[in-house]
């Protein structure tokens, strides 16, 4: 069975759910028969990439809210994401374009490291002092080696703008016709949706159905056509 999660890295709730999710995937009888693969989906696509700015900033401004209404909006994050054993910095974190470090991921995924990288991102943006988007492409390079990808080659990518924009592009226009106006959201098997930062009680319900609902192959045969197997081939008798 496969799990699609689209998320973005800047998002707090992708964070949180990644973490209730993969509570309920390591209490599920079949989990290493689910592929998890992570999707791309910008909360700020429009951000240019040198446009960073505090997160207060930027809630204030985005959502029209008062600086102690986005700092308790912070503080309630922070509680949430204890609560599932994650790290989080309530204060004096950045918010920037995060285009980048999706084409990084799409990079990893090839290389079989996707998960590692993306909660290496997730754990240097809300959990770490240091900004993963005002350093520039070197701090992102450092992250790809942290989760054993080749440093020169994420440096590679990162250099040439094309390198995995199509596929980034192409995740963000499937989220669409998906339906998914928001992330996290995730989509097992092409059959089951689940959207938001779920508890971990509702990914076990619906890794559940979905693996419940897999139809066997249903078989077209009149049993009378040659075929080959491990004992050989049919031969046709005159």
């Amino acid at each position: 069975m496969r799990v699609e999660i689209w998320s973005d890295i800047a998002c707090p709730w992708c964070y949180v759910g990644k973490a209730r999710f993969e509570k309920a995937l390591e209490a599920f009888p079949h989990r290493d028969q689910v592929e998890v693969v992570h999707r791309s989906f910008e909360l700020d696509p429009g951000r240019a990439k040198g446009d960073v700015q505090p997160v207060l900033a930027m809630l204030t401004k985005k959502y029209g809210m008062s600086a102690a209404q986005a700092q308790s909006g912070e503080e309630n994050l922070g509680a949430q994401a204890a609560a599932e054993g994650l790290d989080y910095r309530t204060r004096d974190r950045d918010h920037g374009n995060t285009f980048d470090m999706h084409r990084l991921l799409h990079f990893a995924k090839e290389h079989g490291r996707q998960d590692e990288l993306i909660q290496i991102f997730y754990r240097a943006n809300f959990a770490e002092e240091r900004s993963v988007f005002s350093e520039g492409d070197e701090r992102l390079v450092e992250l790809a080696a942290e989760a054993g990808l080749d440093a020169e080659a994420a440096r590679e990518v990162l250099a040439d703008p094309a390198r995995y924009a199509d596929e980034v592009r192409a995740d963000e226009r499937e989220a669409a016709q998906l339906g998914a106006n928001g992330v996290p959201f995730f989509v097992l098997d092409r059959a089951y949706g689940v959207s938001g930062a779920q508890p971990a009680e509702v990914f076990t319900q619906a890794l559940t159905q979905a693996w419940g609902a897999r139809s066997p192959l249903k078989l077209i045969d009149d049993g009378g056509a040659q075929a080959c197997g491990p004992d050989g081939c049919a031969v046709p008798q005159q």
